[in-house]
């Protein structure tokens, strides 16, 4: 009887995944066919503009007889700002190939939002690559995840950000500068403590893993270190898939000190030593502050031979005008 109820079990569950499996392809399907649908009416549109060299204000009034007489003949779905959206895709992607199967409609309109084609092609490759929802990307943008990876990069660094997406391939690479935590809900002038900050970014671990970016895994907080009869707390651990390493955060209020920088070395060295296993590379510490003084950190840094960083966090989104306005600064200097 129980081995029947067995085999019972793994039928339902066999056809689960059955279905489970057709709906995701068959959604896959129906994205993959209505946004080639919508790219083939931007093109009609365009195509038509041209052919009958419309002016602006003729290839205005267009759109709204556009709008309007196909709601009439199909119903909802084509407003004004989605039949502007359908014209706008084509003109942004004048290949459909080179659009990603995984990007929704919803994606899609979301990255036309950006008249930056550095940034716009920055966070599409970050989309696809990341799988990000269409809210993970939003909270992207508006941290403007571009422009602050890009502030650390010279002008062919920023081009091939824009190209390749964010490749993680040394430990600098998972280093932002500043980390924005918005998502706490922690005004500035809030007198918070640091045990406080912590248990935020724990209530919102999801979020604080899309700021930390690819490979990020939770192991631990307040992780123990015992020495000399003496208890140390590392505030929290992640472990980075990619780098195949530990990564170690304190949490700071104020401006990062050279006693933070010296316990944080002492953390790494002993995680060196006890905690990594065969195929680990060698542990990732980062300091975070809300303020940092460059030449006192660079002279606590000196003769450090472990992996260390230090860099600062916000608690509201940054000025986006004056991140743009230096990444362009960046990219139009003649070197």
């Amino acid at each position: 009887m129980r081995k029947t109820k067995r085999s019972y079990k793994t039928l339902i569950n066999s056809i689960g995944n059955l279905l489970e499996t057709a709906r995701q392809n068959a959604f896959h399907a129906v994205n993959t066919l209505l946004v080639k649908t919508y790219w083939e009416i931007g093109r009609h549109i365009v195509v038509y503009e041209q052919e009958n060299k419309l002016k602006a204000e003729y290839g205005s009034k267009l759109l709204d007889d556009i709008a309007s007489d196909l709601k009439k003949l199909y119903g909802k779905g084509f407003s004004r700002s989605n039949i502007f959206n359908f014209r706008r895709f084509y003109l942004a992607y004048q290949k459909i190939q080179t659009v990603s199967g995984f990007l929704s409609w919803s994606h899609i309109v979301a990255l036309l939002s950006l008249e930056d084609t550095l940034a716009r092609s920055f966070y599409e490759k970050e989309c696809i690559a990341c799988r990000w929802s269409v809210r993970e990307l939003d909270r992207q943008v508006n941290s403007m995840l571009f422009e602050r990876l890009a502030l650390s990069k010279n002008k062919k660094g920023i081009l091939k950000l824009a190209s390749k997406g964010h490749k993680i391939e040394k430990p600098e690479d998972i280093v932002k500068n500043p980390y924005v935590l918005e998502f706490l809900g922690i005004s500035e002038d809030y007198r918070y403590s640091e045990r406080e900050l912590e248990q935020k970014i724990i209530n919102n671990m999801q979020k604080f893993l899309l700021e930390l970016g690819k490979g990020f895994y939770f192991v631990a907080r307040q992780y123990r270190i015992t020495l000399d009869n003496r208890h140390f707390y590392v505030d929290l651990v992640f472990y980075n898939k990619t780098l195949k390493c530990f990564v170690l955060i304190d949490l700071k209020l104020g401006k990062i000190t050279p006693k933070d920088i010296g316990q944080m070395n002492m953390y790494l060295s002993y995680f060196k030593k006890e905690e990594m296993a065969d195929g680990d590379n060698s542990p990732i510490g980062i300091v975070l502050g809300t303020r940092q003084n460059q030449i006192l950190v660079e002279y606590a840094l000196g003769g450090i031979s472990n992996k260390l960083f230090t860099s600062k966090y916000r608690l509201s989104l940054p000025s986006k005008d004056s991140l743009q306005k230096e990444v362009k600064r960046i990219v139009e200097h003649i070197s």
